[in-house]
């Protein structure tokens, strides 16, 4: 590796931080691993599923598949992400991006943040092949989605290193889920203008504003930092919670008011304030690696999305 050093924000901003840190390789790490694994092939089958059974031409089998693959595969891409934070491994790789000399050897041995970079060149491969099988605005804007969020996944790991500004991590949040809700929107609402479905849907505004600040948080507080239990904010980690907790709360009136347009995003946002609050502690805790809280909170907001979508009663 190389000797290159960032600086950490936070109490201990001015401590060199090493170019590659590695998070600790635990049991519960290693079952995740094999649980995403699973859900990979799951997301393969059901785009085999949905190719085989969507009853088109076989042009149009064959995107309707890829379509159904690319949701799967976005969904496990923003899990990975949630799981690289909760397990420490956010600067394993260092800031070299896009790849590592040994880059599918460390996948295999459970590096999720190799995990996570692979899946993100399967996601564009996808993405790259839906556009050109079916140019449309909905396959050329995940394209673009997908580069995009890729350049700004270089920009979170000089987050992390304390070189680059947070909101370049809370970008790159709701980005991913662009990327997810976009190929989404397309699977489910064929024919139906993505910008236009995300102009009209209310719901989904509150929720990716709530993501950004999400993403915000986490870059605020840096590698490995603690936030530290506050009733009033007094630095710059701590504000970015309390504006991720208004962004909450503005979700959850703002799917009441719905109501009963999406009472299961409405359960499941109500749900995800308890899940927040621990989420909190655990961060304080144990602020470099967290643990299985991040991605459990990650799965709520990605159930809250499909619930809108899907408008699930």
């Amino acid at each position: 590796m190389s000797g290159m050093t960032g600086k950490v924000a936070g109490p201990l901003a001015g401590t060199p931080l090493p170019h590659a840190v590695e998070g600790e390789m635990t049991g519960e790490v290693r079952v995740i691993g094999w649980l995403i694994v699973a859900f990979l092939l799951v997301a393969t089958v059901m785009g085999l599923w949905e190719g085989t059974t969507s009853h088109q031409t076989v042009g149009g089998d064959l995107v309707n598949g890829l379509k159904a693959s690319e949701v799967g595969f976005a969904m496990i891409l923003i899990l990975l992400g949630s799981i690289v934070e909760g397990f420490g491994y956010g600067l394993s790789l260092g800031t070299r991006w896009p790849y590592t000399r040994n880059i599918a050897v460390l996948m295999l041995r459970g590096d999720p943040e190799a995990a996570h970079r692979l899946v993100a060149t399967l996601v564009g491969l996808v993405a790259l092949a839906l556009a050109i099988l079916s140019p449309s605005v909905t396959t050329i804007t995940g394209l673009s989605l997908v580069v995009i969020t890729a350049l700004f996944g270089m920009g979170t790991l000089y987050v992390l290193a304390g070189r680059a500004p947070a909101f370049v991590h809370g970008i790159h949040g709701l980005l991913a889920y662009g990327v997810f809700l976009t190929y989404l929107v397309g699977l489910v609402y064929p024919g139906v203008d993505s910008w236009s479905y995300f102009g009209a849907m209310g719901a989904l505004h509150a929720l990716l504003l709530a993501v950004f600040l999400g993403g915000m948080t986490t870059g605020q507080r840096g590698f490995g930092q603690a936030i530290g239990p506050f009733v009033q904010p007094r630095k710059a980690s701590q504000w970015a919670v309390a504006a991720h907790v208004s962004a909450a709360l503005l979700l959850v009136a703002t799917l009441g008011w719905m109501m009963p347009a999406y009472p299961i995003a409405f359960y499941l946002a109500v749900g995800q304030a308890a899940v927040g609050f621990l989420l909190f502690h655990a961060v304080n805790l144990k602020p470099k690696d967290p643990g299985v809280m991040v991605a459990f909170h990650q799965s709520m907001v990605l159930l809250m999305s499909l619930a809108i979508v899907l408008q699930w009663r």
